[in-house]
C-alpha cells in the first residue's frame, strides 16, 4: 500500500476556512477520482517556531504506486491550481510518497 502525504502549513488567518474547504470540497474531489481507498487528516501538535500558521498532514492511501502516478498525471495539477487560487500566499506545502510496510 502507498501513502501519499501532503504536509501543509496554513496561515492562521485562513486556517478554519481551509480545513472546512478541505473536508467539504477538496478531499471529496480527490476521493472522487477513485485512485485512493481512504484518507486521514492529522494536525501537528508540536510547532517548533511560531510562524503564524498551523501544520496539517493530509494522507491519502492508494493500493499501488501506479494508482498514485495516474492520479498525479490526470488530476493533481488541476486540483492543486484550485487550492493555490483560493489560498494564494497563505500556505507552504511539501509532498512525500511512502510505502506502508507490514510489521
Amino acid at each position: 500500500m502507498i501513502l501519499y502525504n501532503v504536509t501543509i502549513n496554513i496561515d492562521n488567518t485562513v486556517a478554519e476556512d481551509w480545513l472546512t474547504w478541505m473536508k467539504e470540497v477538496h478531499i471529496p474531489e480527490v476521493m472522487a477520482t477513485t485512485y485512493f481507498i481512504k484518507y486521514q487528516i492529522c494536525k501537528m501538535l508540536t510547532e517548533y517556531e511560531d510562524n503564524g500558521g498551523t501544520t496539517y498532514a493530509v494522507q491519502y492511501f492508494a493500493r499501488h504506486l501506479a494508482d498514485l502516478e495516474e492520479f498525479q498525471r490526470d488530476f493533481e495539477t488541476e486540483l492543486q491550481e484550485k487550492h493555490h487560487a483560493r489560498y494564494l500566499n497563505k500556505y507552504v506545502t511539501f509532498h512525500s510518497i511512502l510505502e506502508i510496510m507490514d510489521c
